[in-house]
């Protein structure tokens, strides 16, 4: 059984990282979704928030892709949240130059901890490239409309935080 993990903060999940997801159903045959507890970044909503998102934008993805999708928070190492799903393949998305530059480095590290997990890289949609959970954010905190960029159940979530 080939397990991927797709990690991060998802705060929130954004219609770029379900493309994402979704696009990472036809890689393998479990999903791990690895909701990361970043305490640096301050999210904006709490774990239990983010898995909640997670697990029920996913639900309707597994069903229709047939492939098994979970949610998996985490605050170790990313290699070690691969090793403790049984994930061979680490999933993470680009939206632009700046993004490969960080994940590179990543890449390196990850591999010299674990030359047996594979990092496989899928580019953000064309018209998915400019979202990302922090402007999301910004736009919802300052009155705008979201509903491009996230599914309406998210949306409902970020009028209710910013009212």
């Amino acid at each position: 059984m080939r397990i991927g993990l797709y990690p991060g903060t998802f705060d929130p999940v954004t219609i770029g990282h379900l493309d994402i997801i979704e696009r990472a159903t036809v890689l393998v045959d479990r999903l791990v979704i690895g909701v990361a507890i970043n305490r640096d970044k301050g999210p904006l909503f709490s774990l239990e928030e983010r898995v909640a998102m997670i697990e029920a934008e996913c639900a309707k993805l597994s069903a229709k892709t047939g492939v098994e999708i979970c949610a998996h928070p985490f605050e170790n190492l990313l290699i070690d949240c691969a090793r403790d799903v049984g994930a061979q393949i680490i999933i993470r998305g680009l939206r632009a130059v700046a993004d490969f530059e960080y994940e590179f480095q990543m890449v390196g590290m990850n591999r010299a901890l674990d030359a047996g997990i594979e990092t496989v890289f899928l580019m953000a949609e064309a018209r998915h490239q400019a979202i990302a959970s922090k402007l999301v954010k910004e736009i919802a905190r300052l009155g705008g409309d979201v509903s491009k960029f996230v599914s309406p159940a998210v949306k409902e979530a970020l009028i209710a935080r910013f009212g």
